[in-house]
């Protein structure tokens, strides 16, 4: 079991907002996981890996696909209180589920 949680790299997220926005994309996606797949995940670890994306078409395209594979994922976008524009897309998380499963979906990605 494995989530992917990938975060964009061209709008200048200071470190502290990166990381709030990963978080906030972890919990989304944890959250629309089936029972059994947020059991197993945490059972095992959490694992999780954080990756790039250069724009926020690369996080819908994904989300796309994360969909028409039924896997759980979720697009975050910000509430605007800081850094960045209300609504600015930030981030996507898809799994936890099956890693093989994750990695068709992300694995072409470079870690952050």
């Amino acid at each position: 079991m494995k989530q992917a949680i990938v975060a964009r790299t061209d709008i200048g997220m200071g470190e502290g907002k990166l990381a709030a926005q990963v978080a906030h994309a972890s919990l989304s996606a944890y959250e629309k996981a089936d029972d059994r797949a947020r059991k197993q995940w945490k059972g095992g670890g959490q694992k999780k890996v954080v990756l790039k994306a250069s724009d926020e078409r690369t996080l819908y395209e994904l989300s796309e696909i994360a969909d028409r594979k039924g896997l759980p994922n979720a697009v975050i976008r910000d509430a605007g209180h800081t850094q960045l524009e209300p609504g600015t897309v930030t981030a996507l998380a898809v799994g936890p589920a099956d890693e093989a499963a994750v990695d068709r979906v992300t694995g072409e990605l470079s870690l952050l």
